[in-house]
């Protein structure tokens, strides 16, 4: 039987497998291709997890957000490209925040048009256009806490993964 951890500044890795009362040897069998000793070494740091234990983490410890956290922070790939660092949401609050940027998109539809028929960015058009990136990078920022909030749904047994992939195939 694993004994419980004592360390204090646990990361997201440990606390994740934690949160199910899962010790290092039973996430193991779960993991199946992780032995405990890798988990150890992940959770303590001395050593950094590969994309597809990631993966095979945020499954069995019904998180997904490992895998964006991954990307974020500890990803090359991702860290270059400034991949951003979500937070679970509500539904309603992601849809808010959806909406609403969708609304002042509306309001600068006419000035993206403007911006978009010579194909050029000009000096006059450079602020309205970093006002419209920032809207779509908060569009693009909703869209990704939605789906996040999707497979955590999912992962949590809130959302039937056959049907919804039943319903989005009959939408084809």
């Amino acid at each position: 039987m694993g004994k419980k951890s004592i360390k204090e500044n646990k990361n997201i890795y440990q606390k994740s497998r934690e949160a199910l009362d899962l010790t290092r040897e039973k996430a193991a069998d779960l993991l199946e291709f992780i032995s405990d000793d890798r988990i150890e070494k992940i959770e303590s740091e001395k050593s950094y997890p590969h994309p597809d234990e990631i993966v095979a983490m945020a499954k069995a410890y019904k998180n997904p957000s490992l895998c964006n956290y991954y990307c974020a922070n500890e990803c090359p790939i991702g860290k270059a490209t400034r991949v951003p660092q979500l937070q679970l949401k509500e539904l309603s609050t992601i849809v808010l925040e959806i909406l609403n940027s969708l609304d002042r998109m509306d309001d600068e539809k006419s000035k993206f048009i403007n911006i978009a028929v010579d194909g050029k960015i000009t000096d006059d058009e450079i602020t309205d256009f970093a006002k419209i990136k920032r809207e779509l990078d908060k569009i693009s920022v909703s869209v990704s806490s939605l789906k996040l909030w999707i497979n955590q749904t999912i992962a949590d047994g809130r959302i039937d993964i056959d049907k919804l992939s039943a319903a989005e195939k009959e939408l084809k």
